[in-house]
């Protein structure tokens, strides 16, 4: 699974730290779920896109749906 986080952070002016502060999570989870080495669980996939103002399926998107059409 991929994800649109950093586009929709830099869009809403917020640091890596910023929105790991807001999701009570420290930066180094933060950065490894930015970068695609970790998946978040669901509450707090729903409240990035929630502090990020977006919805989910904008946020994180399912490689896997899109190459088997």
């Amino acid at each position: 699974m991929k994800n649109t986080i950093k586009e929709f952070r830099d869009w809403q002016g917020l640091s890596q730290s910023d929105l790991a502060l807001l999701c009570s999570i420290n930066n180094e989870t933060m950065s490894a779920i930015e970068n695609n080495d970790h998946e978040p669980g669901l509450q707090l996939a729903f409240d990035m896109a929630k502090y990020l103002n977006v919805r989910i399926d904008e946020l994180f998107i399912n490689e896997e749906q899109y190459e088997n059409g």
